[in-house]
């Protein structure tokens, strides 16, 4: 792993528990020490917070969030503190405009001779009148252009970016990943179907915006003899309802709640297929990493770098056929979706993991601080 010798910082507006491993693991790499400063999410989000790392010296933000929907913006109090007492020399923020004290962080890391770099999903156009669409395209420029490089979390992302006129050079990409490269063999599947019957998997906080509805439904629709047995994987407020819509239309789903860590695991092994119908998602990486194919909603790009045609399908969000032709043709040929399940495991395997992860944020580092500085070699402090 390359080694990072500054002291870096990291902004977030929220930790969630799914990044403890990645800043866990960023923190093993950071000679000069990590710190990580973050608030609490709104109590709509649903978002399950992490309150320590190991390794990794926390520091709690005071997030005032401010507005909704399409016009939110968050102020984090506390961030100039926070510079002043870590010190850092190298401070990673979410590339997201909308937090309002992230400019007051940047002046403060350019006046001390530090390294700015941001993070985040690319800079995707919307649905907006062209007067407001010239606005914000100039906004987002504005914001970019005071970056000394971009890790953005996909292929599209980078793109998007660089057609703001952020320099190419200096964007690298790290996929979102949440489990380490798998450390055995990938578990071994017979050629036909256990009991003569698939079993489709999901996993994933139960809320509307998933979509949970969206694959009961389809599996309801599937030729009898491809009705799989469904998994549903997690909680939340949206359970109730869909356990209802089971019972009426599908009553092969099964609610096992949440489960976690290894808890997790016999449960992918027992499963075909893992299907995330809706978005976010990042148990589509640990659903490969135990060599499952998977069906993903198209969305913020981050899917396209770990779901391939030999590995998995796209659908479109929120498309009821669309989901049923994609179930039936691969629940039509077992043996098929053995291979593409060989290609996840391979794709987490060698491309996409915490490992990797970390080490595109050390060259990410390396780069902004020679852009800044003109060497690779951090000063003695």
């Amino acid at each position: 792993m390359t080694s990072i010798p500054w002291r870096v910082g990291v902004q977030q507006r929220v930790l969630p528990t799914y990044r403890v491993p990645f800043f866990t693991a960023l923190a093993r790499a950071c000679a000069g020490g990590l710190s990580l400063f973050a608030g609490q999410p709104r109590p709509q989000e649903a978002i399950e917070s992490a309150c320590q790392v190991e390794g990794v010296t926390l520091y709690p933000a005071r997030n005032l969030h401010l507005l909704g929907g399409p016009v939110y913006l968050c102020w984090q109090c506390g961030l100039r503190t926070w510079l002043e007492v870590w010190q850092p020399q190298v401070l990673i923020v979410e590339a997201n405009p909308r937090y309002l004290s992230t400019p007051t962080a940047i002046g403060w890391m350019k006046r001390h001779g530090g390294v700015v770099i941001g993070w985040g999903l690319g800079a995707p156009g919307g649905r907006a009148p062209a007067w407001l669409a010239w606005a914000r395209v100039a906004w987002r420029r504005r914001f970019l252009k005071a970056f000394d490089a971009l890790i953005a979390y996909s292929r599209r992302g980078a793109a998007e970016y660089a057609a703001l006129g952020f320099d190419p050079a200096r964007i690298v990409v790290a996929p979102n990943a949440v489990a380490s490269r798998p450390a055995g063999a990938p578990p071994m599947r017979p050629p036909e179907y256990r009991n003569g019957q698939p079993t489709v998997l999901f996993v994933g906080r139960l809320q509307a915006r998933k979509r949970v509805d969206v694959l009961i439904r389809a599996c309801a629709g599937l030729p009898a003899v491809l009705q799989p047995r469904l998994l549903i994987v997690g909680d939340g407020p949206a359970r109730p309802d869909l356990e209802a819509l089971a019972r009426a239309v599908y009553p092969h789903t099964e609610f096992l709640g949440a489960r976690h860590g290894e808890a997790l695991r016999p449960i992918f092994e027992q499963a075909d297929l893992f299907v995330l119908p809706g978005t976010g998602g990042l148990a589509v990486q640990q659903a490969m990493a135990h060599a499952l194919p998977v069906i993903v909603a198209v969305g913020d790009g981050t899917q396209e770098d770990l779901v391939r045609p030999t590995n998995g399908w796209h659908v479109p969000p929120d498309d009821l056929p669309a989901l049923t032709g994609v179930l039936a043709e691969a629940l039509s040929d077992p043996l098929r979706l053995r291979r593409m399940g060989a290609e996840s495991f391979r794709i987490v395997d060698e491309e996409i993991n915490l490992e990797s992860m970390v080490a595109t944020f050390a060259q990410a580092i390396h780069l902004a601080w020679a852009y800044r500085h003109g060497t690779g070699d951090a000063p003695c402090t």
